[in-house]
């Protein structure tokens, strides 16, 4: 799709955010799978839970607009969830490995953070105040996710990753 005006460059990133959202699906069950502490398997599942309503959210965007979800893959996102495959499989002890987790599903809430950002601030100055809505609520949603990581690793994840 040729990005001729910022309505294009809209859908350009709602699909990518479409792609990052679907990846995330797939990874998350691993990253809680992997995770030792109970906690946090639990914020890997709910944050699931959540991001497949991301997901519909953006299907329900697309309907009102003149194109289809798929047909683009979010690179910034196959990268980090390789990342976080990637301290899944290292040779780690559980609590560190679980620091380790949290630290690549920030970077994963961060890039949505931004990604979802933009999206507001497009669909807003193109006048689309439902879908800047839509996006927003989105945004306050993996902001949450993000401080309650923090949480986690502050409180007690960390904690237990220095004496491990």
């Amino acid at each position: 799709m040729k990005l001729e005006n910022l309505e294009k460059l809209l859908v350009h990133e709602l699909k990518d955010l479409h792609s990052a959202e679907t990846q995330l699906v797939d990874a998350l069950p691993k990253m809680a799978e992997a995770s030792e502490h109970t906690d946090l398997k639990k914020a890997f599942r709910d944050h699931l839970k959540e991001t497949e309503q991301h997901v519909v959210r953006l299907e329900k965007i697309f309907e009102g607009l003149d194109f289809e979800p798929g047909g683009h893959r979010c690179q910034a996102m196959a990268g980090l969830i390789k990342e976080g495959e990637g301290m899944i499989s290292a040779d780690a002890e559980a609590e560190v490995r679980d620091a380790g987790l949290i630290a690549a599903a920030q970077r994963v809430e961060h890039y949505e953070i931004a990604a979802y950002g933009t999206a507001v601030a497009l669909a807003t100055k193109l006048g689309k105040h439902e879908i800047a809505d839509a996006l927003r609520e989105t945004l306050e949603e993996e902001g949450l996710a993000d401080r309650h990581l923090t949480q986690l690793a502050e409180r007690v994840i960390n904690f237990k990753a220095m004496i491990a």
